[in-house]
């Protein structure tokens, strides 16, 4: 295949890896994109007629157990400040600003992991505007020249080469799909696909021709530098510049749930329209209450056939089974993990009893560090700053996992204070026989919180007369 093709195509391990990312990038884009999706994610069944699935499909509504698990999840090691040390002013600057668009470090590293978290992959470049460099430091800050960090999702990572040197693998090559936005004319838009490759000292820019199926270059340069400037974050770790879903059984769990829902749904539409059933009626009939149906035939009978129920109470038994099993499945990257050791073992503190998602945690602050030592790069700086997320939330067992991402998910408005209440009381965490309708009366009777006052202020005597 010549390069004009190959650079659009997906590398062998990057397709591979994609075949699950359809699937979890709609449920990251809620009921809107899982109906968008179509039969590709709600199956239609042979002798489903094609105006009864339609209804089905856009009266679906999505229980997005994965988006919610995956943004909790996330924002996790960012409910507290990032410690940082060793960083220059220069360098910290760029930290209250990482993308050069008003992006803090901590709301950039919490999107990023977002995306390892929900995809298993993701990339950060760190880049320095194309142009004669600046000669001096007043000449850069004079022309906001300044290295910046650009984040990109796995479905735009189309392949990554490295080599390994001296015991590590070295980046050669990546290839990223990029979308920029255009002037149309005086007033319109378009949207224009593009591939940038980066390798070691170069840059290029690859769009297709207009007139066939070729991509061609459409801009290139070089760099001062010798290495390729770009980092790799992973949520599992499969290999080097692949990476799955740490939460990947909860997406396919989700996808179960939203197709059975929406055969609840359907079905209790159903159920709710009850079957006129007549015998020995002739003639047409019409219902209301100022209307009879009258007829000879003594053997005669008119009545309403409705759904007994079952097969409803079992769709919804078998929806309340998932949903634990959901809850369960996101819940396991809190629950530390017990290690075997015994007394002539010597474990550093922090090896034993960590969960799964310290463990992504400490891979993604690497990363973090990583790309803070390429900016200090392009900066000329020598202090190349490293920062330390928050990672003390492990919990001991799946109960305590679960109750922490339910009380997550209420504070963060993903669940409504009922169900958080009845969750924990089905969890045993609240006495079983407390009802919402009491906690209600007694929240509403007891006096509101007062905030501790605020320390005084000291008073400084005037100057004597």
């Amino acid at each position: 295949m010549s390069d004009g093709k190959a650079v659009r195509q997906q590398s062998a391990a990057i397709a591979e890896l994609s075949n699950d990312w359809p699937l979890l990038s709609a449920l990251c884009g809620g009921t809107r994109a899982m109906r968008a999706g179509g039969t590709q994610f709600l199956p239609k069944f042979p002798a489903e007629e094609q105006d009864g699935y339609d209804a089905k499909l856009k009266t679906a509504v999505l229980t997005n157990f994965f988006g919610r698990t995956v943004s909790v999840m996330a924002s996790k090691p960012f409910s507290q400040e990032i410690n940082v040390a060793d960083m220059s002013a220069d360098l910290q600057a760029i930290c209250d600003d990482v993308d050069g668009q008003g992006t803090e470090l901590q709301s950039f590293g919490e999107r990023l992991l977002r995306g390892c978290l929900s995809h298993g992959l993701a990339g950060v470049a760190v880049d320095y505007p194309a142009g004669e460099p600046a000669r001096t430091r007043a000449e850069e800050k004079a022309n906001h020249l300044r290295p910046y960090w650009s984040l990109y999702p796995a479905p735009t990572i189309l392949g990554v080469k490295a080599e390994r040197i001296g015991g590590e693998w070295v980046t050669k090559q990546v290839r990223l799909l990029e979308t920029v936005t255009e002037l149309d004319g005086r007033f319109g838009e378009k949207q224009i696909e593009q591939v940038r490759v980066m390798e070691p000292g170069l840059w290029e820019v690859w769009r297709k021709a207009a007139d066939r199926d070729e991509w061609l270059v459409h801009a290139q340069g070089i760099t001062s530098i010798n290495y390729v400037p770009f980092q790799m974050f992973y949520g599992v770790q499969t290999g080097f510049g692949c990476g799955i879903s740490p939460l990947l059984d909860l997406a396919y769990l989700n996808a179960e749930h939203w197709q059975s829902s929406a055969d609840q749904q359907n079905i209790l539409h159903i159920a709710r329209v009850p079957i006129l059933f007549g015998k020995g009626i002739t003639g047409a009939i019409k219902i209301g209450g100022q209307n009879a149906v009258l007829t000879d035939d003594t053997a005669a009978d008119l009545k309403f056939v409705e759904h007994t129920g079952a097969a409803i109470e079992a769709g919804r038994t078998s929806l309340l089974d998932l949903e634990d099993r959901m809850r369960q499945s996101g819940a396991e990257l809190l629950v530390k993990r017990r290690a075997n050791v015994t007394a002539t073992q010597v474990v550093s503190e922090g090896d034993a009893n960590k969960c799964i998602l310290q463990s992504i945690i400490e891979t993604f602050e690497d990363g973090l560090n990583t790309c803070l030592g390429y900016t200090a790069r392009w900066l000329g700086d020598t202090a190349v700053g490293e920062v330390e997320l928050f990672k003390d939330f492990g919990v001991d067992t799946l109960s305590d996992a679960s109750a922490a991402l339910l009380l997550d998910a209420a504070i963060a408005g993903k669940i409504s204070d009922q169900t958080f209440f009845e969750e924990m009381r089905r969890r045993t965490v609240i006495d079983y026989d407390r009802e919402w309708e009491t906690e209600q009366t007694q929240l509403k009777a007891q006096p509101p919180l007062v905030a501790p006052p605020a320390p005084a202020l000291p008073v400084h005597p005037g100057k004597p007369d």
